[in-house]
């Protein structure tokens, strides 16, 4: 197993990106960390320095501001002197039935979801073409499987539409040192899932979903469901389920 020293996450101030980068501290990884909230951000950088002795950069990043993801990449590789592993985690889950008034909400879902994360893509391959190596790993969503009705209209069609770009790219460069890593996490507790906090029975723990998300990266697969179970079973229902059942996922 290739072991990824310099770890670029971005949306890391909270969330999944919070978890994933105390999960890899903890495995002694140097870590780039980026996001808008930088109090949050400094606040983490300097715990998991004092906890773990790693390097810990930080910057502040809107994923919407494009020219900027490009820059603060540049920055981050600048100062480490290579980035191994780039982490597309920064994401909304903001979406409202479609035809209800709120095209403003669907309409910011799909830019940050999807093009704000083209050019963090097109930002990381153009640092691991470059160096000839790196692992590129994007956080989908278990909802990219099908489209989904009520609030997850947009947010799924999003993140279907990150999983295809995540395809084009491994494609791509197969037979490159280059790996790409699509994760499909299931309900794991986060500030974007507390609105359905205490009602929803499959949703794992912030740390136990975090640590399996590294778990998987590690692995370097193409793809991943996380947690594995129940995960893993449910997408094979999921792909043939009839539109009555896919609304149980909203």
């Amino acid at each position: 197993m290739t072991v990824r020293k310099k770890i670029l996450i971005t949306g890391a101030s909270s969330g999944l990106g919070e978890g994933m980068a105390r999960q890899f501290a903890a495995r002694g990884r140097d870590l780039a960390l980026c996001a808008r909230r930088t109090d949050r951000l400094d606040a983490l950088a300097a715990e998991l320095r004092s906890a773990h002795g790693v390097t810990v950069l930080t910057s502040a990043l809107d994923v919407n501001d494009h020219d900027r993801v490009f820059e603060v990449f540049k920055e981050f590789r600048e100062e480490f002197g290579t980035l191994d592993r780039i982490i597309v985690n920064a994401g909304l889950g903001k979406g409202q039935p479609i035809g209800t008034g709120r095209f403003d909400a669907n309409k910011q879902t799909l830019e940050t979801n999807f093009v704000a994360a083209l050019a963090q893509a097109e930002a990381a391959m153009e640092i691991f073409r470059d160096q000839r190596a790196g692992h590129l790993v994007f956080v989908s969503s278990f909802s990219a499987l099908r489209g989904l009705p009520k609030n997850l209209t947009a947010y799924a069609a999003s993140k279907a539409g990150l999983s295809a770009l995540a395809d084009g790219i491994r494609a791509d460069v197969a037979g490159k040192p280059i790996k790409v890593t699509t994760l499909l996490p299931g309900y794991i507790e986060s500030e974007m899932s507390a609105r359905s906090e205490g009602r929803n029975p499959l949703q794992a723990g912030a740390e136990a979903g975090a640590r399996a998300m590294v778990k998987a990266i590690e692995r370097e697969p193409a793809k991943a469901f996380v947690p594995t179970f129940p995960w893993l079973p449910l997408s094979v229902i999921m792909r043939f389920a009839p539109l009555p059942v896919l609304r149980k996922f909203a």
